[in-house]
């Protein structure tokens, strides 16, 4: 009998040093489930690697690490992601963005119809279902679900050509306030970009594990997440590795967009103001709101910023002036260069209404949650709208204490989502898993 004890145990040693020098020696296995995370502005895609136990967030060929959430359509190809964009203006009918606005929903035809006044593109009622109408060469209406399911077969193949392996499983995430027919239609878009859903996870319960929160001993978090075009709190409960969503708030028309929004309208103001025209030509426009953008980015890390750009107005020197009479008619007249500089107050102050509707689904969560603001653990900031300083001190102010900035917020949901991937592959070193205990009561209070 000593014997046999004795034969198991060398053959159990012997499998733990063979998995030593396995992991010391031999190239790790490459991982083959994705964490996907499909935002409404945004989306991107991550892996979770065997041996390191590292987070990779892949990039596209340009090394961005997320990809806007816009198809476009041409009548020789349909385009998604950067591409889609450099479309959106001269394309706007055809280009289509916030389709997780409206996955899985069953509208009524006069909520529909409000909703869909706010897009270029037209948005029809399929027996409660929306559906958008594409005019290329014919005329053909496509779904939400099929939109989605372009963005993540792109992420798909940049997985894939990182990888060097096919990916046929993935992980994905869903705003926490998703029914059952949300998810459902999320997962069948996944699967029409010929991936095997694994499991759906609850974007704060996924920002909360990027953050590590599910091996560590905290209670009450906080996730305030705002990305380009929503604004979503969550008070979450954690005991052990299990997660419970308390209470939620937001305002889905509250984001980035928003305040790049009140920055370009500034600016169109003062280009008013100098040249005598506001700009009117789409590619003007365009040019002034990409240059918005990334002056708004820019006051994140300095106090001022710079905008320049050449702008084709149509102002009364121009008319008269000797080129622009050789010029064909209704061509566009030669370029004046506007700049201006914009400081960080400045940006403050044209947004500090907007700043201010932040903390009004804060205290809803809090008092839904029954919580007072001194008892929550943690507070972590999720979307790249909160690197922005005002709104960090914000909340750092209303709460009395730092919020987490541990994790790029920009990539925290997708690195709890490709964490969740890893565990669900099965990948070492392992992981503890977030366990979510559904709340079938719970219902999202929404601000405008």
């Amino acid at each position: 009998m000593s014997g046999e004890i004795s034969m198991i145990g060398s053959v159990i040693l012997a499998l733990f040093l063979a998995g030593y020098l396995g992991q010391q020696y031999l190239p790790p296995p490459k991982p083959r489930v994705i964490g996907l995370d499909l935002g409404t502005t945004f989306c991107s895609v991550g892996v979770f690697h065997p041996g390191s136990g590292e987070v990779e967030v892949i990039a596209d060929e340009e090394g961005r690490k997320s990809i806007p959430s816009s198809v476009s359509f041409t009548t020789t190809a349909v385009l998604s992601g950067h591409e889609a964009v450099e479309l959106a203006d001269n394309n706007p009918q055809n280009t289509i963005y916030d389709a997780k606005r409206f996955i899985g929903k069953i509208f009524e035809p006069e909520v529909l119809e409000q909703e869909s006044a706010r897009y270029p593109f037209k948005v029809i009622n399929n027996n409660g279902s929306a559906e958008f109408v594409i005019s290329t060469n014919h005329t053909f209406t496509v779904s939400p679900e099929f939109i989605s399911s372009r963005l993540l077969l792109k992420m798909k193949k940049m997985a894939e050509r990182q990888l060097d392996v096919p990916i046929l499983r993935a992980v994905i995430s869903v705003p926490a306030e998703f029914d059952e027919r949300q998810r459902n239609y999320t997962v069948r878009a996944a699967n029409l970009a010929g991936l095997e859903v694994l499991r759906v996870i609850n974007e704060p319960t996924a920002a909360a594990m990027a953050y590590g929160l599910h091996k560590v001993d905290v209670f009450n978090v906080l996730v305030v997440d705002l990305g380009g075009g929503t604004l979503d709190v969550s008070l979450l409960n954690k005991q052990g590795g299990m997660f419970l969503t308390r209470a939620m708030a937001g305002n889905n028309k509250l984001g980035g967009q928003d305040f790049s929004q009140r920055l370009l309208q500034y600016a169109m103001e003062r280009a008013q103001q100098e040249f005598g025209v506001p700009p009117t030509l789409k590619e003007d426009i365009h040019r002034l709101r990409q240059a918005v953008e990334a002056a708004k980015l820019n006051l994140t890390l300095n106090p001022s910023a710079s905008i320049r750009v050449p702008l084709h107005l149509h102002t009364p020197d121009s008319s008269e002036s000797p080129d622009s009479s050789e010029s064909p008619e209704g061509s566009a007249p030669p370029p004046v260069l506007f700049q201006t500089a914009i400081t960080r107050e400045l940006f403050e102050e044209l947004n500090e209404d907007l700043f201010q509707k932040i903390l009004v689904p804060v205290e809803t969560v809090l008092a839904e949650g029954r919580l007072d603001k001194q008892e929550v653990d943690e507070i972590v900031l999720v979307g790249g709208s909160t690197r922005i300083p005002r709104i960090r001190r914000l909340i750092s102010e209303f709460f009395g204490k730092e919020p987490n900035t541990s994790v790029d917020p920009d990539l925290a949901v997708v690195t709890g989502v490709a964490i969740q991937a890893g565990i669900m592959g099965g990948s070492w070193p392992l992981q503890v898993s977030a366990i979510e205990i559904p709340n079938r009561h719970l219902r999202k209070t929404n601000f405008s």
